[in-house]
């Protein structure tokens, strides 16, 4: 089967099409908007009946912005299986995301409005965008960023490459600048890059901890992620929550009304009555 992502979809995006980054030579700069994002088009969007078509028969599912009762109900008719939704989960109690910082962020929709999420062309050493979550204390803050000693010690990023003894070698732009230059890597693309590996294990309550440095967040969400509002209520300690069945029965609502979804899914998520 297929998952389709759309360039709204937290994590990694595939990047516009025509689009690549150039460290080097910035060829990419005219295809930035003014907030320094690639710019998407008619182009990276999916005709659904069309891709439809062309799966013959086999199960795909939507995913970027399809935590929406109507858009489940859009994938359904035309053949699909269903939606990926993360964004939402992510921001539900049973979530596995540091529970300080989804509270503050929850806090934070609920009482200060909406958050900002930024598709930062250059922060992943993959080269492909990531969306950041512009939160204080995080990695999105320029002097948190700044602060953070280079290091890669975890290293599930790092790119192969060739050596002058002909053996292959390990690198990231992400690692320190030196000796990311030494193994032959240029400079420039060492700029602004950010290490996931380390800030997606603390964004788990999991960070690296080392003797003068604690590895700090940066979380990545997608760009629906203040539709966490619509869920939110107060709990005894006067902190906002949800769980993940009050954004399942929210997807459900429409396709069950509808009559679209196969028994067996619908069992899998709801409790009889």
């Amino acid at each position: 089967g297929f998952v389709v992502e759309l360039n709204s979809a937290g994590g990694h995006n595939a990047p516009p099409r025509g689009f690549r980054y150039d460290a080097k030579a910035k060829t990419h700069s005219a295809d930035l908007n003014e907030r320094g994002e690639p710019i998407y088009g008619e182009k990276d969007m999916v005709n659904l009946k069309k891709f439809a078509k062309a799966t013959k028969g086999l199960p795909f599912w939507l995913a970027g912005s399809y935590a929406d009762p109507e858009k489940l109900c859009e994938v359904l008719e035309v053949g699909g299986a269903g939606v990926q939704v993360g964004t939402v989960f992510a921001l539900a109690k049973e979530s596995g995301m540091e529970a300080n910082a989804k509270k503050e962020t929850l806090k934070h929709i609920a009482e200060k409005g909406d958050m900002d999420v930024f598709t930062d062309p250059m922060c992943s050493p993959t080269g492909f965008p990531f969306k950041v979550l512009e939160i204080e204390g995080s990695l999105s803050d320029l002097e948190v960023y700044e602060a953070r000693p280079r290091a890669c010690s975890l290293g599930y990023l790092r790119d192969m490459y060739q050596r002058e003894d002909g053996k292959l070698g390990f690198r990231c732009s992400s690692e320190p600048k030196e000796a990311y230059v030494k193994k032959g890597g240029e400079i420039e693309a060492t700029v602004g890059r950010k290490c996931l590996c380390n800030a997606l294990c603390a964004n788990v309550g999991m960070p690296q901890v080392n003797k003068d440095y604690t590895e700090e967040m940066l979380i990545t969400i997608g760009d629906d992620v203040n539709l966490s509002r619509k869920f939110l209520k107060k709990d005894e300690n006067g902190d906002y929550s949800y769980g993940a069945k009050d954004v399942v029965d929210y997807l459900l609502s429409e396709s069950k009304t509808r009559g679209l979804l196969k028994k067996e899914n619908v069992n899998a998520f709801v409790k009889k009555e």
